[in-house]
């Protein structure tokens, strides 16, 4: 286990339990967990590792999940299990088996801890109400961090509306004449410049994207991932500043596709870009 891997806490019935991501699964803190029940932890976790049922589950997660799980050393010890003198501990599982869904290490910021499914077995083999907890508390955080982040990709949403604002009124000013402002006359030069920004971003226009898409509700900009959204929203602004420096539609078609294209190459490899993409795909409920 990486000791120094960020580490966050839950309270479950009054007991802090620490948990961390690694590569998006979730590892809880057995140790914390027995803890609840006793205060020799080792004890509570060797004795829970020393029975059939356990092995017998942990046998088959590792199975499922791991290729390179060592089958031979699990059935020593499955053979041995239940036995009076067996005596199993969480490094001896991890060092002879190979496995992968459960790590320890000793020191400081050290302890045991499992995947969240190993975990759960754990808390229903000390106590069925605690691990309802459990899963209630996880639940929750689930939930916080979906609603976070759909706020980040709203957040960009909201950018690229106030720009908008922006943008119409550089066009009313620029390509139409006062006696049409806020007239049919204004909408029609408007809707142009809105689908010149979706051409450069999106690569159609609205009627375009609603007659591919009949079955969405919304529009082309409601479905943007948070990189078109932002690239929009930069789109926005730099047409702008051509309709202010009286640059032809042709001429500033090119330019913004241009710049468009180039980032939306450059920040589509970004970390932080990344991150945020599978974030707003988790909180729509999507695959990735």
């Amino acid at each position: 286990m990486e000791r120094y891997m960020k580490k966050q806490k839950i309270t479950v019935t009054g007991i802090e339990v620490k948990y961390y991501e690694k590569e998006d699964i979730t590892f809880i803190s057995l140790t914390d967990i027995a803890r609840k029940f006793n205060a020799n932890t080792d004890v509570v976790i060797q004795n829970w590792l020393r029975t059939a049922d356990t092995l017998d589950y942990l046998g088959l997660w590792e199975t499922m999940y791991n290729p390179n799980f060592n089958e031979e050393a699990f059935k020593e010890f499955r053979i041995q299990a239940g036995s009076g003198g067996f005596f199993l501990s969480p490094k001896q599982w991890i060092e002879k088996t190979g496995a992968l869904g459960m790590e320890s290490s000793t020191g400081r910021g050290g302890g045991t801890y499992a995947h969240r499914d190993i975990a759960l077995e754990f808390c229903s083999s000390l106590s069925a109400a605690f691990r309802l907890y459990m899963v209630k508390e996880f639940q929750r955080l689930k939930e916080d961090e979906a609603e976070r982040k759909g706020l980040t990709w709203n957040v960009y949403r909201l950018m690229a509306k106030a720009n908008y604002l922006v943008h119409t009124e550089a066009v009313r000013e620029n390509k139409v004449p006062m006696i049409d402002w806020h007239t049919k006359k204004e909408a029609i030069h408007q809707a142009s410049e809105a689908d010149l920004i979706n051409m450069v971003v999106f690569g159609c226009t609205a009627k375009q994207w609603r007659a591919m898409n009949p079955e969405l509700k919304g529009n082309i900009r409601d479905h943007a991932s948070a990189l078109e959204l932002l690239v929009l929203a930069n789109m926005e602004i730099l047409n702008t500043k051509l309709l202010e420096d009286k640059m032809d539609k042709q001429a500033r078609f090119v330019h913004l596709q241009a710049t468009a294209a180039h980032q939306l190459s450059l920040l589509a490899n970004a970390p932080a870009i990344k991150r945020l993409e599978e974030r707003v795909r988790g909180s729509r409920g999507e695959d990735g």
